[in-house]
């Protein structure tokens, strides 16, 4: 049996505490005062089961209530191209692991939940940015790097 479920909107508030650690450990984002404001969105979201996000997690092991692990990600579309011509595309944007949980496989487990899910709605291909340190984690599934010239415009 797998420790791996499909988030629920029970588990919004712990989502977001997941997602809080993840950005504390990539930069220094300031308070967490925007998830008041997030969470009725994510659990609306979360509430949707043919939506195009997903998140799966692994229920903390010590801790009842708590979450020891998240992997969100959402489809997108965008035009078809040479190699991919449905434009169905998955991004991963949310990996994060409570620290008392790390080094238990719960972040690939919750991976590999993801990537069938990104499998079973077309999605040709499926990208993530990542730290240095997670990088052997996202190799070791299949994923390489390429040369991404992001820019972003925060609106």
């Amino acid at each position: 049996m797998s420790l791996v479920r499909r988030a629920v909107p029970e588990d919004a508030a712990e989502v977001l505490r997941l997602r809080q650690v993840m950005i504390e450990a990539v930069r220094s984002e300031g308070p967490a005062d925007w998830h008041a404001a997030s969470l009725p969105v994510l659990r609306e979201r979360l509430a949707d089961p043919e939506g195009d996000f997903a998140a799966f997690v692994v229920d903390h092991p010590e801790r009842p209530g708590a979450l020891a692990a998240l992997v969100a990600g959402t489809l997108e579309y965008r035009i078809g191209r040479a190699g991919h011509p449905t434009g169905t595309a998955g991004f991963v944007f949310s990996v994060a692991t409570d620290p008392e949980a790390r080094r238990r496989g719960f972040a690939r487990a919750c991976m590999r939940e993801l990537l069938d899910w990104f499998r079973a709605r077309g999605a040709g291909y499926v990208q993530l940015t990542t730290s240095a340190e997670a990088e052997p984690l996202y190799a070791s599934l299949g994923f390489g790097r390429k040369p991404d010239p992001l820019m972003e415009l925060t609106l």
